[in-house]
């Protein structure tokens, strides 16, 4: 799969006939090479993943959606345009918005919130794992019809010894408030995705919203 919009890379799911499709945002610093171990963890054989590079090059070698703070606002705006560039690309390509969601560790799940809130493509479910939101109340007030309609999951250590858990705790309340349908879930870890809970609590959420399965 060749885009133009943002450097990825696609895995194929097993079933080849399956449009199912996992956007993949990865930290600071890491690069979409820090998530090719996401597929065979969570081992959903209908399910292809498109890994992606953030925009800006991070020293050594990793990649960066936004600059530390105070700076962050330009990037975010940035990867917010090149994420829909790149949404842009998927449907233009045959993939249907209901076939999509979306998953970001650290910085990618503030561009996740920052993205799919504000989105006119009604994806079939966000995931944002150990981040936060940039500005909650700016976000409450652009919510659009389609970031309404997909489900919402976000997970926080309460032990994340880099973004305050309480924090995105609040936020996540707040985005509620405002009508952002967000399932909020605390884990007992760090900065890190927790794999003996957290992942196996993710693949039934992909398993609930993307594939359709109630179970």
């Amino acid at each position: 799969m060749r885009l133009r919009s943002l450097h990825t890379e696609f895995v194929t799911p097993r079933q080849p006939a399956s449009r199912k499709l996992l956007i993949v945002l990865h930290g600071r610093g890491d690069s979409a090479a820090g998530f090719r171990w996401l597929p065979a963890a969570l081992d959903l054989p209908w399910l292809g993943y498109l890994l992606v590079d953030a925009p800006e090059p991070y020293a050594p070698g990793g990649r960066s959606w936004y600059a530390p703070p105070p700076d962050q606002r330009p990037g975010v705006e940035h990867g917010r345009e090149r994420l829909a560039a790149l949404c842009d690309e998927l449907l233009a390509a045959g993939h249907r918005a209901s076939d999509i969601g979306m998953l970001g560790f650290s910085q990618g799940c503030l561009m996740t919130l920052e993205f799919g809130a504000r989105s006119s493509h009604p994806l079939a479910c966000y995931i944002g794992i150990s981040g936060y939101c940039l500005d909650p109340g700016a976000l409450a007030t652009q919510l659009t019809p389609a970031a309404r309609r997909p489900v919402w999951l976000v997970t926080h250590g309460t032990r994340d010894e880099l973004l305050p858990f309480a924090r995105t705790a609040a936020q996540a309340e707040d985005l509620v408030r405002a009508g952002l349908p967000i399932e909020f879930a605390a884990y007992d870890k760090g900065h890190t995705i927790d794999s003996e809970h957290e992942l196996p609590a993710i693949r039934s959420f992909l398993l609930r919203t993307l594939a359709g399965d109630p179970s």
